[in-house]
């Protein structure tokens, strides 16, 4: 895994991206841009685009290469207009996401942008809606966003009905909750308040779907986030994948750092990892700064809460045979918008270029102050597991 630093005369925007090429010659990127000088969204939304296109060609990279987007985004309700501007992104060709989420002090907006070049074969890609699917041998990746129910009064309502579209999704393409999705995230309006709503719905639901604490969850990430429609109280992004076998997937955990989280309730998998021919794909959850009984450990500490937080990712990462040098996407949420400064000092000292997204997101539990997830990439080699 390798990551870097770019600058670009001119334009005032931060520009990391990390790089993993396995023996297959497959290469992928991670891209990330965030705005650096205070201006308006409409010029800040321009300097990221022509950041991202200079960026591509200072690497080598074709647009048609990109398979998923995310806008982190301080007021969506206000910025939508610029964001579907199809002068700017080619949107048709990726899976894109959008949340409300504000991406540090200076921006209004970031992008991560998630690359895919393959030398040999040519990926085949559809989309369909809201869900943009690519297809890499005989494995078909699904990237399902912006997956809402505001015609539910409650976040309940509104948890049961999202969960219900996408099952409905799910369905009819031939796969299940239990057997082929992989990672989702949910963005919840006013988490303080309406995780519990949140976490019942899913959990009951899981529970009709074969998904228990007997079977296994899914990987995921649960925050604070806003969307387009102010009506809309969860958003859900969603990742599954079609073709591939139980022995690819590996659910991890670290019970020694941090217990499973049906212990206090709730219902996600800590992390997993997926093993291709000759790479492996590690996502972890969001983390937060937890010991194995469930506990919050250093309340009112950022310092301490972040080094926790790292703890436990690498004692995730380890479990499947990576370590933090292996990650190739950072995204961290924080609480408090003071915090800032501190968190990126500290990240940096351990993780110079690495792709960082550091937004202003209430986690599920008021007394943390910060939460982290991660992707990461490791060498694989095996004649055993699809491509």
């Amino acid at each position: 895994m390798e990551n870097y630093s770019y600058e670009i005369s001119k334009i005032p925007v931060i520009i990391n991206f990390s790089h993993f090429c396995g023996k297959s010659g497959t290469d992928e990127y991670h891209l990330v841009f965030i705005p650096k000088e205070y201006g308006n969204f409409e010029n800040q939304i321009k300097w990221v685009y022509t950041a991202y296109k200079e960026t591509l060609k200072y690497i080598g990279l074709d647009e048609e290469t990109s398979v998923f987007k995310r806008f982190y985004c301080s007021d969506l309700f206000n910025q939508a207009i610029y964001l579907k501007n199809k002068n700017l992104f080619n949107f048709s060709k990726c899976g894109l996401s959008y949340i409300c989420q504000p991406p540090g002090p200076c921006g209004k907006v970031a992008l991560w942008s998630y690359h895919i070049k393959d030398k040999l074969n040519k990926t085949k890609k559809k989309l369909k809606n809201n869900n943009f699917s690519f297809k890499r041998g005989n494995i078909i990746h699904n990237l399902t966003t912006g997956i809402t129910y505001p015609e539910g009064k409650t976040v309940y309502e509104q948890t049961t009905g999202v969960l219900k579209k996408y099952n409905n999704f799910l369905l009819k393409n031939k796969m299940t909750l239990l057997n082929n999705v992989i990672r989702t995230w949910f963005f919840i309006q006013n988490i303080d308040l309406n995780y519990k709503e949140f976490v019942d719905a899913r959990r009951e639901f899981y529970a009709q779907n074969g998904l228990t604490k007997d079977t296994h969850f899914i990987a995921s990430t649960g925050v604070e986030g806003k969307y387009f429609d102010s009506d809309v109280k969860v958003v859900m992004d969603a990742y599954s994948i079609l073709g591939i076998s139980k022995e690819q997937v590996e659910y991890l955990s670290a019970p020694e750092y941090l217990g499973p989280t049906y212990l206090y309730g709730v219902t996600f998998e800590r992390g997993v990892a997926i093993s291709y021919k000759d790479r492996k794909h590690i996502i972890i959850s969001g983390t937060a700064s937890i010991n194995n009984k469930g506990e919050i450990l250093y309340y009112g500490n950022i310092t301490k809460q972040l080094e926790r937080c790292l703890e436990n990712v690498h004692a995730l990462l380890k479990k499947a045979n990576a370590k933090l040098s292996d990650i190739s996407l950072l995204v961290v949420y924080i609480r408090d918008p003071s915090d800032y400064t501190i968190v990126k000092k500290k990240i940096r000292e351990k993780f110079l270029n690495t792709p960082l997204i550091i937004c202003y997101a209430s986690v599920c539990r008021p007394g943390w102050l910060i939460e982290i997830e991660c992707f990461a990439t490791i060498p694989l080699s095996t004649s055993v597991f699809y491509c």
